[in-house]
């Protein structure tokens, strides 16, 4: 089954249509998505607190710190809910909150700090079927289907301190 916030149908099968494709996939269709709409989110995301900002900062600095190949990793194992500590620290977040810490990810694609998506990268057909369908939604719904999207992502949190 599928983890939808919303009842909306049209949500619910763009979210599976982007859980069909291979992680690879998927990333990059979440760059290709920032490029066309990144800017239209303001900084802060939809919703956010100071508090969940300042959370997904900590989390974002911590992969940040990481070479590039470990930072696809770790966007891979969040993607394929891979046990590993960030993965749980990612899992206990808001879905405000992972919605931001995606939102840095991309901006740090963008000026060089988190691995980019090669230049000459190209969406396979089906990818960009499926953004052509997510850029036709309206804001607020895209909004809703990248929450939803990141929602279900990273490890479930361990009891205690463990994290």
């Amino acid at each position: 089954m599928t983890y939808t916030q919303t009842g909306d149908p049209t949500i619910r099968q763009h979210v599976e249509a982007w859980q069909k494709l291979n992680v690879d996939e998927q990333l990059a269709l979440f760059w290709f998505i920032y490029k066309e709409i990144g800017h239209s989110i303001t900084p802060a995301a939809p919703g956010a607190s100071t508090a969940s900002s300042e959370i997904a900062e900590g989390l974002f600095n911590q992969v940040k710190e990481l070479s590039h190949e470990q930072q696809l990793q770790i966007q891979r194992d969040l993607i394929n809910k891979v046990d590993t500590q960030i993965s749980r620290q990612y899992g206990s977040l808001g879905d405000t909150t992972k919605l931001l810490f995606w939102y840095l990810l991309a901006q740090g694609m963008e000026d060089g700090t988190i691995i980019p998506v090669p230049g000459n990268y190209q969406l396979s057909s089906g990818s960009q079927a499926l953004f052509s369908r997510i850029q036709g939604l309206p804001f607020e719904q895209q909004i809703t289907l990248f929450r939803d999207y990141v929602a279900p992502m990273g490890a479930e949190a361990k009891a205690g301190a463990e994290i």
